[in-house]
């Protein structure tokens, strides 16, 4: 699997360079070059983003106070000409930091990590999930959680984490990608509508302005990148 990237940057040169690095590595795989955090905002929205490397000084938002707000961030390399900020890109979480002018010597460190806790990550969640033709077994909480597919009402991705919500009882949250649990679910009861939600189709009774409505208080977002295949549902199931 290729790690999925944004590069960030408001100086054309620099979002160029490191765009032409992430082509360069074999385990990295470019999704788009921003000119914004704004504009990196519907990228994140609409497409699977594992690692973006994001430029610290920035017009109207900066990378710092853009990586801050993400309820749901990808991996986080810092890209910047000031090394000031170091310690605080470390404070939300970033995996390295990159003073500029960035070698790719430079760039390939910061990325093999990213690849390394991804690959961790991974084998860790092996040991996280089991699941049978009716059930699934998850580890929350240093226990096994028996969970029924038709409990589930909606998955909710929060980073390293998922939070399953159920018709009844507690939210039971696993250290698991929405991939993981996703290949575990029966594919004709479940469908993943956006890069952070995946949805039990069978508990879908409303439907209003493109946005999954449940018990009429939480309201989950269709994005572009799932809404073709979501209307084909609706079209094949609702009069």
């Amino acid at each position: 699997m290729k790690i999925q990237c944004i590069a960030i940057d408001d100086e054309p040169l620099a979002v160029k360079k490191i765009s032409g690095y992430i082509q360069k590595t074999p385990f990295l795989e470019l999704v788009a070059e921003c000119r914004s955090a704004f504009e990196a905002i519907s990228i994140l929205e609409n497409n699977k983003v594992h690692l973006m490397f994001i430029d610290i000084n920035m017009p109207d938002l900066n990378g710092m106070e853009f990586v801050k707000s993400l309820t749901d961030k990808p991996y986080v390399v810092f890209t910047t000409a000031y090394s000031e900020y170091a310690v605080e890109g470390f404070q939300v979480d970033a995996v390295d930091y990159l003073l500029k002018p960035i070698t790719y010597a430079g760039f390939l460190k910061a990325a093999s990590k990213v690849k390394n806790l991804i690959d961790l990550t991974a084998n860790n969640q092996k040991e996280s999930i089991k699941s049978s033709a009716d059930h699934l077994f998850v580890k929350s909480k240093y226990k096994l959680i028996r969970i029924e597919p038709d409990d589930i009402k909606y998955i909710e991705s929060q980073h390293e984490y998922i939070k399953i919500h159920l018709i009844n009882g507690n939210p039971v949250t696993t250290q698991l990608s929405m991939k993981a649990i996703e290949e575990q679910l029966p594919s004709d009861r479940f469908m993943r509508v956006h890069r952070s939600y995946i949805v039990n189709l069978k508990k879908i009774s409303v439907i209003e302005r493109n946005r999954i409505v449940f018990d009429g208080k939480v309201y989950i977002p269709v994005s572009d990148q799932y809404k073709e295949k979501f209307q084909e549902y609706i079209d094949g199931n609702f009069v």
